[in-house]
């Protein structure tokens, strides 16, 4: 399977990331790509809740969203949207970080909303209140298509291995990390972690990311990755925003399931623990 991934610098331009994405489509499918994944908030990406009250739309009013599905049947490509923010999909108020997988027709094979919010202060001055802008996923979901069952998750999910664990328990054999990982955390612990949850699941991890300096003042890490399933990196694309080719020979799966039989080996624990 030939993987493309979309690293950008992600605006406040619905239709300028628009063109983006679709552009993209069309290089992935002329360099041979079955299915193009691109990163977390690659629809719109803006900390000023108010300018972007203006800009968001539920799916059925969003451009983006219906530009992405025609250019991805246009070239029979699949689309993995790494999240587009979304207001009016919630019954709280809050909106949507959600995931999308778009396939060759240009339908919507699948949506998932972030679970894991992500709520903190950093020692930079940084401070983040996901949750005082979006509301959490309830579902955990993998999607199939013709190369793999794949799950889907988001950014800082990354640091809640339960979900993963539960997604290889489905038979997910390519795990879905798209991000905007902050500088701090991303020096920290974005290679880490990649690596672990590819390790543990012995699973293919892709992990497209937002990079570089942002309309709205944020700083991205980037690194966009993809990781086998023994867990070493087959693709690193830096600081740089652009579009990158990995082919993936997933019978590696199989291979190190069978070495490392991790998988197999796995027990239900009980859900409470025994102190002594």
């Amino acid at each position: 399977m030939r993987a493309a991934l979309l690293q950008t610098t992600t605006g406040i331009d619905p239709a300028a990331n628009a063109l983006t994405i679709t552009d993209a489509i069309a290089r992935a499918a002329q360099n041979g790509a079955a299915m193009l994944f691109t990163p977390e908030m690659v629809g719109y990406l803006d900390r000023d809740r108010a300018r972007a009250m203006e800009r968001l739309t539920d799916e059925t009013g969003s451009l983006l969203l219906s530009q992405v599905r025609e250019a991805a049947a246009k070239v029979g490509l699949w689309v993995h949207l790494g999240s587009l923010p979304l207001k009016d999909e919630r019954s709280d108020g809050r909106w949507a970080n959600r995931t999308l997988v778009i396939d060759d027709t240009g339908a919507i094979r699948a949506r998932y909303d972030k679970i894991h919010l992500f709520d903190v202060d950093l020692a930079t001055g940084e401070s983040w209140r996901e949750s005082s802008v979006y509301g959490p996923g309830e579902q955990v979901v993998a999607v199939d298509t013709p190369w793999a069952r794949i799950g889907l998750t988001v950014c800082y999910d990354l640091r809640f291995p339960d979900l993963y664990r539960a997604l290889t328990n489905a038979g997910a054999t390519i795990l879905l990390i798209p991000a905007a990982f902050t500088v701090p955390t991303g020096e920290a612990h974005w290679h880490v972690m990649q690596r672990a949850r590819a390790i543990e699941g012995a699973a293919f991890v892709i992990a497209p990311a937002q990079t570089g300096t942002h309309e709205d003042g944020r700083v991205t890490y980037g690194h966009s990755l993809a990781i086998d399933p023994w867990g070493e990196v087959l693709l690193d694309m830096g600081q740089e925003a652009g579009l990158a080719f990995v082919d993936l020979d997933l019978s590696q799966v199989e291979t190190v399931r069978a070495r490392v039989p991790a998988i197999a080996n796995r027990r239900l624990l009980p859900a409470e623990v025994t102190l002594s």
